[in-house]
């Protein structure tokens, strides 16, 4: 492999590592409804205002996000919406190994 491709391979893992969290997962799915504030998303993850920060920060470092002020208040939204292609692979990934484990106890 070369430097570029594996330049390449890094920044990849790097985009996918971001979204390696449960609730960074949750955040992605629920910006993709509507831009959100911090404060409305700490209410529906339910943890702390540092923790949803650090984890919008997290996926604002990789691109995922941006985040614009408005007034007081910080709102986030997608930069790049074809991430939610990733989570229907994700899904599809998820049936197809739920057909080989049923088929293989229907045996």
């Amino acid at each position: 492999m070369n430097a570029a491709t594996r330049a390449r391979y890094r920044a990849r893992a790097r985009i996918i590592k971001a979204m390696a969290h449960p609730t960074r997962l949750f955040i992605v799915e629920e910006l993709s409804r509507k831009d959100r504030c911090v404060c409305e998303l700490r209410e529906m993850v339910g943890g702390d205002i540092s923790t949803v920060s650090k984890h919008l920060a997290v996926l604002r470092n990789a691109g995922i996000v941006e985040d614009e002020r408005r007034g007081l208040q910080v709102y986030y939204h997608l930069k790049c919406p074809c991430v939610l292609q990733f989570f229907r692979c994700v899904e599809a990934v998820l049936r197809a190994e739920a057909k080989a484990r049923l088929a293989v106890v229907e045996r």
